[in-house]
């Protein structure tokens, strides 16, 4: 019951929190205009929508996306698990088009020209708009790491961070290890995507070792001095669930990659793996930089907290796992989707001519499975602080899950179905 009424807490929160926001542009002047959404993931599926049907269908809107379906990054450790496939995680586009009326072009963006409003795209021929939004979620800086510079030691040293061609290619590579090989994921050091991710993912394959190939290990070479989420109930499983079959190293930052051999050289030490997976760090979708946006450590899109606009370039709102997170804020696709309504919201009152609503709310949720059925969560909420002009963390609210449990298990599969409808159905 418990479970069931904090769900149920943050999905009416997450409702009175979009309407108090989209308040403002509820009277007097009606919205209008073309927006111009780049990147059809988390954030941009769903402020493509919510400008729809917030809207009333008076706001033209243009999703330009290069995959011709959405992948969710979230679930598709349970397909490198092998519990899932990569159909359960892949939804159509269809729902944005025939129900809401958004115009979706598969295609890439190669420029933006800020101070005319275009875009140019990689077919040819530029399209013009009124408000821009980028939601690129992240590129990766395969340069910071020796040896992966380069497409053929990328298609075989795989980061499997973005879901599709690498969540199977990573999966083949587990399911052709001997029994007694072993695994090496390592993790850049933070701010990546999704926190508790890679832990999540450790815990997975070392679940389908522990089925099928008990005598194999799993090493997590972390670049942080610590678990970076949920800490506590992660080793908890570790030790109750993989004793012997999981090792955490703490302060092993992957400098270079020996390809042919599968050797990973840290700054004192180097590891030999039979599957080596590799997490780049990451910086703000390329899009980003070539647009001209103000970026923070040359990696993250600084913007305005009340609209997701640009503090640099006027006219350009930034979404999801690109933007330079806020105090204790996760890059997470339910982040991204609450990015998306914040936007919707706020760009709904600029093209009306009214200011973005003073005190935004936003909230998180993120699940791991620590094996294929038991799972664990942690949450938060975040209040627009106008004396830091920041998102701030609410004291008291959010958590993490007393213990893991099959429960959660349920909930996250079905908090995975209906997010996935939120954004496109």
């Amino acid at each position: 019951m418990l479970l069931m009424k904090r769900r149920d807490f943050l999905k009416t929160g997450a409702a009175a929190g979009a309407l108090a926001s989209l308040y403002g542009c509820a009277g007097g002047n009606k919205a209008g205009g073309h927006v111009v959404v780049v990147g059809g993931g988390y954030g941009g599926a769903t402020v493509a929508k919510y400008l729809r049907m917030w809207s009333e269908g008076a706001v033209q809107v243009t999703l330009i996306e290069r995959n011709p379906t959405f992948i969710s990054c979230p679930i598709s450790n349970l397909v490198i698990g092998g519990t899932k496939t990569m159909e359960d995680i892949t939804v159509s586009y269809d729902g944005l088009k025939n129900k809401w009326g958004v115009r979706v072009i598969q295609d890439d963006v190669v420029a933006v020209d800020a101070a005319k409003r275009t875009i140019s795209l990689k077919a040819g021929g530029a399209m013009s708009y009124d408000r821009l939004v980028l939601s690129p979620g992240v590129d990766f800086m395969f340069d910071q790491i020796g040896g992966l510079d380069n497409a053929d030691a990328q298609g075989k040293i795989l980061h499997a961070w973005k879901a599709g061609a690498q969540t199977v290619a990573l999966r083949k590579q587990l399911e052709d290890m001997k029994d007694g090989g072993t695994y090496a994921i390592s993790i850049p050091k933070a701010p990546y995507r999704c926190p508790p991710g890679p832990y999540e993912r450790a815990c997975l394959v070392a679940d389908y070792f522990k089925k099928n190939k008990p005598k194999s290990k799993v090493v997590i070479l972390d670049a942080n001095e610590d678990v970076m989420s949920k800490k506590a109930l992660f080793t908890k499983a570790w030790g109750d669930l993989y004793k012997g079959m999981i090792e955490y190293r703490n302060n092993s930052e992957v400098k270079e990659v020996d390809v042919a051999s599968k050797t990973a050289m840290l700054e004192f030490d180097k590891f030999k793996a039979d599957v080596l997976n590799i997490i780049p760090p990451h910086r703000a979708g390329n899009i980003a930089a070539s647009a001209g946006l103000k970026l923070i450590n040359n990696r993250w899109v600084d913007v305005n907290w009340l609209s997701m606009e640009s503090t640099s370039t006027p006219g350009v709102h930034v979404l999801g796992d690109a933007v330079f997170p806020a105090p204790t804020m996760p890059k997470s696709g339910h982040m991204a989707n609450q990015h998306g309504k914040l936007a919707a919201a706020a760009i709904l009152n600029l093209l009306a001519g009214q200011e973005p609503n003073p005190a935004p709310v936003v909230m998180n949720t993120c699940y791991s499975f620590v094996d294929s059925k038991n799972v664990i969560h942690v949450s938060s909420i975040h209040q627009y602080d106008a004396a830091t002009k920041l998102v701030q963390p609410v004291k008291g609210a959010g958590g993490v899950s007393a213990a893991r449990n099959e429960l959660e298990g349920k909930v996250a599969l079905g908090w995975a179905k209906n997010i996935w409808a939120d954004m496109l159905a």
